[in-house]
């Protein structure tokens, strides 16, 4: 099972979560209107310095501008994850994960899809939305919303995803994570995974 911790505003948080054994971290640029952890592209580059090559970064945004994709592309993440459909004319040279929700068409112009409605808001996922979209689709799917220590093995056991992504299930308050509780959510997803 492949984590993220998501929201990371602190490169000691970034650093926390991959020693704790985080697979990935995600930042959250462009979204001031959507987001509490949003942080500069200046901040999103000094999180992603100051993790290791074994971790993958991703940035995160909501934005419809084609700017501030470009300034996202220019970060040079591992991935980039984002919610409005741009259109790549050209290989963008990284992994793209398309966040969809109920409604939503499955895109097949992305190397992962991320189940999420919530939006960093805690909000519960749909599981039998969640299911059918591990069902049907083509690439890897992530599964994020309302996920915590408490029932992320749970949800694990009934969506099947590939990946799980959390933020504020691990904190103290928005963009502010809790080590222990940081723990005890890779704690729990690392035992179902050898259930």
């Amino acid at each position: 099972m492949r984590i993220k911790i998501c929201g990371i505003t602190t490169p000691e948080d970034a650093r926390y979560a991959e020693k704790a054994g985080a697979d990935a971290i995600g930042v959250v640029v462009f979204s001031g209107e959507v987001s509490r952890r949003v942080v500069s592209v200046e901040r999103a580059q000094e999180i992603f310095d100051s993790v290791g090559p074994f971790t993958a970064t991703v940035a995160v945004s909501h934005t419809d501008s084609k700017e501030d994709l470009e300034q996202m592309l220019a970060l040079h993440p591992d991935a980039i994850q984002i919610s409005h459909p741009f259109v790549f004319r050209n290989d963008p040279g990284i992994r793209v994960i398309r966040v969809i929700g109920r409604g939503d068409h499955l895109p097949e112009d992305c190397d992962a899809i991320i189940v999420d409605e919530s939006h960093g808001r805690g909000r519960a996922f749909d599981l039998s939305y969640a299911r059918n979209v591990v069902q049907r689709a083509k690439v890897p799917v992530i599964l994020a919303g309302g996920l915590n220590p408490e029932n992320v093995s749970d949800a694990i056991r009934q969506v099947q995803p590939y990946a799980v992504d959390v933020a504020t299930g691990v904190e103290v308050s928005p963009g502010i994570k809790d080590k222990e509780k940081i723990l005890a959510f890779i704690a729990a997803c690392r035992r179902t995974s050898h259930d």
